[in-house]
């Protein structure tokens, strides 16, 4: 049974039509042709191959005014070695380009680079000068998104880049970008995105945005509450003021640093000490958004 971290990255692909092209453009530097519209279509194909073993996505980039297909992707996501693999993914490549009849590429996309080099390998078919080489989208192609307006503009890219990225030092960045992004969202992909992304955050990056969603962060929604509903926040003792007084300081200057601010010592010292939670509360959401840390201190009635 596919793991969430596969369904996960399926539904980006479908989600965001245009995406495998992007990736193949941007990230791996294949030619891609101009097109109108990507639509993703039927990835059943049962005509040889049994319905289980059906391709996870399949995109198709239509030109000019009558639609026409220029090129299909069949996008697949592979975490895991699976030999059989070798053997299906040419019969994807051809029933789908006989299907749609157009130029097919064969998109690989895996989080795991010690996957990168067995999704690289290619496939001989056995027929002479027919080598299929998978085009294999792998962490260090998928961009660090931590631009907000990149992530508003693309939130199935910042996802992918929390997937990829999400347990490195651009995890916290990566995280705010994400969340200024999902309030533009539908319920259904915001609440999808926030389970996939703080499931992909390191320690340090989850404990920051789970700081920002239950203290009024303004980008919070209805998605946050359902992540607390689930019982999935971890690591605070709300029931004792000074666990929480001290947990809620170091949730501001966590905010601070993430975003890439230089915190001075006189600010540290100040948010350390305070011992009001209402205001604690109001530094976490003026920590979003000033643009030095000193203009945190500079009013207590924001």
């Amino acid at each position: 049974m596919p793991s969430m971290t596969h369904e996960a990255l399926v539904e980006l692909f479908k989600n965001r039509p245009t995406l495998a092209a992007e990736m193949l453009r941007d990230a791996l530097g294949q030619p891609v042709p101009t097109f109108t519209e990507a639509r993703v279509e039927s990835s059943d194909l049962t005509e040889i191959i049994p319905s289980t073993r059906r391709a996870d996505v399949i995109v198709v980039l239509l030109v000019g005014a009558q639609q026409r297909p220029a090129m299909a992707i069949v996008v697949e996501v592979q975490l895991g070695v699976d030999p059989d693999k070798p053997y299906v993914w040419p019969a994807y490549v051809i029933l789908t380009r006989a299907r749609h009849r157009c130029p097919t590429r064969l998109l690989v996309v895996t989080i795991d680079p010690e996957m990168v080099r067995w999704c690289s390998r290619p496939i001989e078919t056995g027929h002479p000068g027919w080598v299929l080489k998978p085009l294999v989208l792998g962490p260090e192609g998928v961009p660090v998104v931590t631009d907000v307006e990149q992530a508003k503009a693309a939130p199935e890219v910042a996802v992918l880049s929390a997937m990829a990225h999400g347990q490195g030092e651009a995890a916290e960045a990566i995280g705010v970008a994400f969340l200024t992004a999902a309030a533009g969202l539908d319920q259904e992909r915001r609440a999808l995105y926030a389970d996939v992304v703080l499931s992909s955050l390191n320690a340090a990056a989850r404990r920051m945005l789970e700081a920002m969603m239950k203290s009024g962060y303004e980008f919070q929604s209805e998605f946050a509450r359902g992540y607390v509903a689930k019982g999935v926040e971890r690591g605070r003792e709300e029931g004792m003021r000074e666990g929480t007084l001290k947990a809620k300081a170091h949730d501001v200057l966590a905010v601070l640093e993430a975003r890439g601010l230089e915190v001075p010592a006189e600010v540290r010292e100040r948010v350390l000490a305070s011992t009001d939670l209402a205001e604690l509360d109001r530094w976490i959401r003026r920590a979003a958004v000033v643009c030095d840390a000193r203009e945190l201190l500079a009013t207590t009635s924001s």
